[in-house]
């Protein structure tokens, strides 16, 4: 029994993929290069956080959806802190991606690659952050559209990783979150990545009443980092 074997000449390009529908990096991000989570037992101890990190010059912020009634206070909080682009991250379904979207969110972040999330961070052009891991997964986030693809959990692979993943997916941008220690932003930044997401290493006990003054502190030191960067080549 004989059998045809469809090939394609070396001349002959595949047929090629539709590309999906990518937002950009905010300018706000691209100048910051910092996103501060905050992920709180109560919505409302998160504004005097947020006016703390903007002082300070980190102005990228997102609330998670593991904070009870983040959506229900987002219109305030894009109100109240207009010079601050407040974000919402832990998103898994589309319902709530819209309704962030809705409220105010200039951009969302999701923990896994869900296609509902995407649908509407691409329907409304709003930059989306998916975490990723494997280089599966990273290159299937930037399929799907990723404005950039937070890489977690960073702590465990390192920035090393960053460089390694640069060989296959030059094009990919990479932003490292989950352990990010603000003594390390610096070589996250040099390996390649355009951010860095922080969580508690920024803010500390800060939502729980800690000192205000020591998140100014931890702030600063991060946004001195980034300045460190901006004359490698």
């Amino acid at each position: 029994m004989s059998m045809s074997i469809e090939r394609h000449s070396p001349l002959s390009p595949l047929p090629a993929e539709e590309a999906a529908p990518r937002a950009t990096l905010s300018p706000t991000l691209s100048e910051t290069r910092i996103v501060a989570v905050l992920r709180a037992t109560d919505s409302r101890s998160c504004s005097s956080v947020i006016a703390t990190l903007v002082a300070a010059g980190i102005r990228s912020v997102e609330l998670t959806l593991t904070t009870p009634g983040t959506l229900a206070a987002l219109p305030r909080t894009v109100a109240d802190t207009p010079d601050a682009e407040i974000g919402v991250g832990t998103v898994l379904t589309e319902a709530d991606a819209r309704l962030a979207v809705a409220g105010g969110a200039k951009f969302l972040v999701s923990p896994g690659l869900r296609p509902g999330v995407f649908r509407a961070a691409h329907s409304t052009s709003t930059p989306i952050y998916p975490g990723a891991m494997t280089p599966t997964e990273v290159q299937n986030a930037w399929d799907l559209g990723a404005a950039a693809v937070k890489l977690f959990p960073a702590a465990t692979l390192g920035p090393d990783y960053v460089r390694h993943l640069a060989g296959p997916f030059p094009q990919v941008k990479l932003m490292p979150s989950g352990g990010v220690l603000l003594e390390d932003i610096a070589s996250w930044l040099r390996a390649g990545c355009v951010a860095v997401s922080l969580g508690g290493p920024l803010i500390g006990d800060a939502l729980e009443g800690g000192s205000l003054r020591a998140l100014r502190a931890r702030a600063e030191r991060a946004v001195s980092a980034v300045q460190e960067t901006r004359g490698d080549s």
